[in-house]
């Protein structure tokens, strides 16, 4: 190629019918999460959402967040479908714990070379997200990098925008002692504390593909375990706050059980959670065994089996249980509160 060589884009490593190829595959996946407030769809410069009028001090709630390391795994299992729904759950669940009913997402899919099959699965498992959310995927953006990143990777990126009507914020200002806490299931290690899952796949070099455990019936290998996409909570929770009053919630993510449930808990209070109190799943014990991994620090580092910590009043209890199984959650009463002493460690797992 000599200097007087006309170039383009593509000669770059960038591929704009690519783009356009992918925009085409996502606008049928975007539409089937429509919902009251959006304005206009994919392919404008900005997304247009209209704050529901039923709300009469709408507060707006917003969360970003990440997939992390989990994306490794994507990549060495050839595995994409479940990231996405990953990337919606961790910024949905997060604004869901201060009350707010999630109404639309964006998401930034960024990768060296752009693969369509691939992006356009990764954007399906967001669609689906979305769909468990009750929210719009309403834009996003898809960046080619040529340089940026290694053939056949990716990041991910996104952002949920939730809304509150001001006056039932939840806070955790209202926690005292005595009150009840509930846990409810995850559907394994969610979307954190993949780099030290992957050194531990790494030192025991185990049969990703061999027999595992069972779920609703169905044999699951190791790799189905790990690629589990994470649990979204929003409609049973919501749900749930319109029958009982909620004090307080936590999303078990990164820091586990150990470091999410002190940040909603008044400082003169302490949850005393009691581990027998509910099943762990089969993966928690095996990362514990063969990476030699100890109880506290599996607790700090992992959700262990409960991805979402609700704080109600004693007298509630058995009805918010009633109402999240009623809604297919599987929930637990996981421990209570009680006063704090000295300055210890506000979550405790005995």
């Amino acid at each position: 190629m000599t200097q007087n060589t006309s170039l383009s884009y593509r000669d770059a490593g960038v591929d704009i019918d690519a783009g356009d190829a992918l925009v085409d595959r996502i606008k049928p996946l975007a539409r089937k999460t429509l919902r009251d407030g959006v304005l206009g769809g994919i392919g404008g410069f900005g997304a247009l959402f209209e704050v529901p009028k039923r709300y009469k001090e709408p507060v707006l709630v917003s969360g970003t967040d990440g997939v992390g390391t989990k994306l490794k795994l994507a990549f060495q299992l050839n595995r994409h479908d479940t990231v996405g729904q990953d990337l919606v759950a961790m910024s949905v669940n997060d604004i869901l714990v201060q009350g707010a009913e999630s109404l639309f997402f964006l998401d930034y899919f960024a990768c060296g070379k752009l693969d369509v099959d691939t992006a356009a699965s990764v954007v399906g498992g967001i669609a689906r997200g979305c769909e468990l959310a009750g929210c719009a995927l309403i834009g996003g953006e898809t960046a080619e990098m040529p340089g940026m990143y290694p053939d056949g990777e990716y990041d991910l990126a996104g952002f949920a925008v939730g809304v509150v009507e001001k006056s039932r914020i939840i806070d955790g200002s209202t926690i005292a002692a005595g009150d009840v806490v509930l846990g409810l299931a995850s559907s394994g290690a969610h979307s954190n504390g993949y780099s030290l899952v992957r050194k531990i796949i790494e030192r025991s070099r185990p049969d990703m593909n061999a027999p595992f455990d069972e779920a609703e019936g169905k044999a699951r290998t190791l790799a189905d375990v790990v690629m589990a996409p994470t649990r979204i909570y929003v409609k049973p929770v919501l749900q749930l706050m319109s029958k009982v009053a909620v004090k307080g919630m936590a999303h078990i993510t990164g820091g586990g059980l150990l470091e999410n449930v002190p940040r909603v808990l008044p400082d003169a209070t302490v949850a005393e959670l009691k581990k027998v109190a509910w099943p762990r799943p089969k993966l928690f014990d095996w990362m514990q065994q063969e990476g030699n991994v100890g109880e506290n620090e599996m607790h700090r580092v992992f959700n262990c089996g409960i991805g979402m910590v609700i704080v109600v009043a004693a007298a509630e209890a058995e009805t918010a249980m009633a109402e999240l199984a009623a809604a297919g959650e599987a929930v637990y009463r996981i421990g209570e509160i009680r006063a704090r002493v000295g300055d210890e460690a506000q979550t405790v797992v005995v």
